[in-house]
């Protein structure tokens, strides 16, 4: 594809991200002045850390900015397909952009089904059963419909690949429901994560699950004005789980490596480094809770973010910090298309021993000040 074909893809994604982040803006201020007439409130108290009570409804407003810029698209591609820009062109054929029509359409209509239910959620406070029972039948319906994990053999199976399916995608979606405790960090989490997905795929040629992932980046920008620290809007559990839902479809229906080019299959482990913070956060603390004899759905304030704040962390100083985490793991998952099973290998265990640090740090005692109370001076 020539510099000019490429440059105009790129105009056409930034487009599509900066109308979602626009809508996306424009929605949250109609939450912040609507939700708390229809009792889309979030109330301090229990292991909440916030004073006053903060509108729910920013999950709602990432959802209607992401439908409607990717139904506009649709509406666009199908009034108007022989008149689209020639690069355009080229991918809206019956082997591009309409032979994967029904599969986003499915994943859109399974993550509303999700946003639902958290909206619901937020109203009434569903039994985790329910919820939890509610997302693993949708994560089903997605696999058993043939978008499942594949990776390599012994994961090509549909019995093994759909169960891996299933339990990435529950996994994420309740990542993001955890992570969702401190203003601006599930959805800067988010953004993060969608942006290096968005990356990493277009690096082997996809431009499905990209398109999408702008959209949703800029959904997320749109919110994050409001949501950022003090927050004046939350995105409640219908934002989260939505969120977590849709991004783990899209990393099991994108694409990390093409056959017939110099691509490594190791590029399909890049989810992995990708979401590395939050199913550290999510493994972290169930075992706490479990530890403690408690429920892993009991809420408390002992993530990960919570934990950086006991350190003496503000917590806008937590959120960059995890942001930074987020980021620096993942940056390696960009690579993986070009790495053979060795230099994939390092690339994860470099992630691995991040994430150890983080941990060492996190479990070390404050001590004497350097110079003070033991050891010699040197």
């Amino acid at each position: 594809m020539s510099s000019g074909s490429d440059w105009v893809l790129v105009k056409v994604g930034l487009g599509l991200a900066v109308a979602a982040f626009v809508l996306s803006w424009l929605f949250c201020i109609l939450a912040r002045r609507y939700a708390p007439r229809f009792g889309f409130l979030d109330r301090p108290g229990g292991h909440k850390g916030h004073q006053a009570p903060v509108p729910l409804g920013g999950g709602v407003a990432i959802w209607l900015a992401t439908m409607m810029v990717l139904g506009a698209c649709g509406l666009a591609v199908l009034m108007g397909g022989p008149e689209l820009p020639q690069p355009m062109a080229e991918h809206v054929t019956a082997s591009g952009l309409f032979s994967r029509a029904g599969e986003l359409l499915e994943i859109l209509v399974l993550a509303s089904i999700i946003m639902v239910m958290g909206l619901i959620d937020d109203r009434k406070n569903l039994k985790w059963q329910l919820r939890l029972g509610i997302q693993v039948l949708c994560a089903s319906i997605l696999a058993a419909s043939g978008i499942r994990v594949t990776l390599f053999w012994p994961f090509t199976h549909p019995l093994l690949g759909g169960a891996v399916t299933v339990m990435w995608i529950v996994g994420l979606t309740n990542s993001f429901n955890m992570l969702d405790n401190m203003d601006g960090l599930a959805a800067s989490v988010g953004l993060i994560a969608a942006g290096l997905f968005c990356v990493g795929q277009v690096v082997v040629g996809s431009l499905f699950a990209p398109a999408v992932l702008l959209i949703v980046m800029g959904a997320l920008g749109g919110f994050l004005v409001h949501n950022r620290a003090p927050a004046r809007l939350y995105m409640g559990d219908a934002g989260s789980n939505f969120l977590g839902f849709l991004l783990g479809a899209m990393t099991v229906a994108g694409t990390y490596f093409r056959y017939g080019r110099d691509d490594s299959p190791c590029g399909v482990l890049s989810p992995l480094l990708v979401m590395a913070v939050p199913l550290y956060d999510t493994t972290s603390v169930v075992l706490i809770r479990l530890l403690e004899g408690r429920s892993p759905f009991q809420g408390d304030r002992r993530h990960f973010s919570h934990r950086l704040v006991a350190r003496g962390l503000t917590p806008p100083q937590a959120v960059w910090t995890i942001d930074l985490v987020t980021l620096a793991g993942g940056l390696g998952a960009l690579l993986l298309h070009r790495l053979d099973t060795w230099g994939a290998g390092l690339v994860m265990a470099q992630t691995a021993c991040l994430l150890g640090v983080v941990a060492i740090l996190e479990l070390a005692r404050s001590g004497p000040r350097a110079g003070q109370g033991q050891g010699q001076e040197r």
